[in-house]
């Protein structure tokens, strides 16, 4: 699965434009220009699973730093301090990695 079939391609070109720069990146104005925000428990589930690089149930700290890239190759990767902030955000019980509950609820909030 792609994450064009859950997300309009212009919706995505256009979050990926909005955090180019380095340090720009906000999960939750990402969230929402991207069309995430508004989907169905179920579709961010689909989301996340394309996340969870390796199937973890999890999506860790490395994951988080490569974020970008999964909605477009060519998108750069976090920078240190935004994939620490963007984990700090999902990760509610300090475990160091965010479960799909946990990135249900960051989505929506």
């Amino acid at each position: 699965m792609a994450m064009t079939d859950i997300l309009s391609a212009k919706d995505i070109e256009s979050a990926l434009f909005s955090c180019q720069a380095d340090d720009s990146f906000n999960c939750k104005s990402f969230f929402s220009m991207v069309g995430l925000s508004k989907k169905t428990p179920d579709q961010i589930k689909q989301v996340f699973g394309i996340l969870d690089r390796d199937k973890s149930g999890f999506i860790e700290e490395d994951e988080l730093q490569f974020f970008l890239q999964n909605f477009s190759l060519s998108a750069r990767a976090l920078s240190s301090a935004e994939t620490k902030t963007f984990m700090a955000e999902g990760d509610t019980d300090g475990d160091g990695k965010i479960g799909v509950e946990d990135f249900q609820s960051l989505v929506k909030s």
